[in-house]
């Protein structure tokens, strides 16, 4: 299974926000500019984002984006639900396509299973936790210089 590059962008882009904000909002200019990320995908990434309650949107000079709630209660899973990107491992297992066998394949419950164990991971990791792990990497980074 790959996560998609939506899922991954929308996630390197929330810990962008998370580390530079300090409490204001961050443009996603400014994002784009650190994370190499097309400003037009993180525009149409954060419109999800703000709908899915992530982010909230500053307008005016100095605007930007603010997370909408503390990044320790903002969870991975979370983010990429709010993207519309799929958990599932396998395609039989997207609720909107459904399984094509008449009866659950034998393979179902260990798809099922693998989905769930996914779900449980993202769903354990916050925003805070890749925040302060990015920090500690340009910590390091700072150091070696």
């Amino acid at each position: 299974m790959r996560m998609s590059t939506k899922a991954q962008y929308a996630v390197r882009a929330m810990v962008n926000l998370d580390l530079h904000s300090a409490g204001k909002p961050v443009s996603l200019k400014d994002i784009s500019a650190r994370e190499s990320i097309s400003l037009a995908y993180l525009e149409q990434l954060f419109v999800k984002l703000r709908r899915g309650d992530i982010v909230t949107s500053v307008r005016g000079p100095g605007g930007g984006y603010m997370l909408s709630r503390p990044a320790q209660e903002i969870q991975v899973d979370q983010i990429i639900d709010s993207v519309e990107e799929s958990l599932v491992p396998v395609s039989c297992m997207d609720q909107q396509n459904g399984c094509a066998c008449d009866d659950h394949c034998v393979t179902h419950s260990v798809w099922h299973g693998l989905g769930e164990k996914i779900r449980q991971f993202l769903g354990s990791i916050t925003l805070a936790d890749l925040t302060a792990e990015a920090q500690q990497n340009l910590d390091l980074k700072q150091i070696k210089k």
